[in-house]
């Protein structure tokens, strides 16, 4: 894997974010998810402002790496790379993002569950590729059967995840990191229990730590 994806590895767990109140919440959110051992965050557009949330995590805490989920359009990659985001993730395969992503040089992790959505993210390069969303399209045992035709991708399952099927995924050579937004839920942040979010985080990293041996 390139440099960029092996930082995602190494972590092991993108929390996937949607932020009702970014002038409120980002920076406090990006502390926490820092001090659980997890400086890396997926801010979704299925909530408006998440180019400035992008903005306020990474002025709170320079260190982390930042980007978007939930892309659709090219015009949010440039509003992402105008905030400062890293990397790029779309719900599905979509040709024109990952081609406009390649030209803006900024990474994307599109949706691909299928054989012809692998086939495409082969035609164009991609190494780490988002499985989404993951239990409803089959889980580890389609990850399993889908990483035999294609051994080069590693995946990054996102959909389902949380505490009690974490270290089943991690333990899965073809899994670099899951996504999830069970340590990020509405209720948490919207509460602004940023000691449970740090909790879950640091929960989350000795699950992966233990998966990993």
């Amino acid at each position: 894997m390139n440099e960029f994806n092996r930082k995602i590895s190494e972590i092991g767990i993108v929390p996937v974010i949607k932020l009702n109140h970014p002038e409120r919440d980002a920076a406090s959110l990006a502390r926490a998810l820092c001090a659980g051992g997890v400086p890396v965050a997926e801010v979704t557009f299925r909530a408006a402002g998440a180019d400035k949330a992008i903005r306020l995590m990474k002025e709170a805490c320079p260190e982390m790496t930042v980007g978007a989920g939930t892309v659709t359009t090219k015009e949010q990659i440039d509003d992402v790379l105008a905030a400062g985001g890293e990397f790029i993730v779309s719900p599905g395969y979509d040709q024109e993002l990952v081609d406009y992503a390649a030209k803006k040089k900024v990474p994307i992790f599109p949706g691909c569950t299928t054989p012809t959505d692998y086939h495409a993210a082969l035609k164009s390069g991609l190494e780490l590729i988002k499985f989404f969303p993951a239990e409803q399209s089959g889980g580890l045992p389609k990850i399993k059967a889908m990483s035999a035709p294609f051994p080069m991708f590693k995946v990054m399952p996102t959909g389902g995840i949380s505490l009690k099927n974490l270290e089943e995924y991690m333990e899965a050579p073809v899994v670099a990191a899951c996504g999830g937004s069970y340590m990020v839920t509405e209720e948490l942040i919207d509460s602004q229990n940023w000691e449970e979010i740090t909790k879950l985080c640091k929960k989350s990293r000795k699950i992966i730590e233990e998966a990993r041996g």
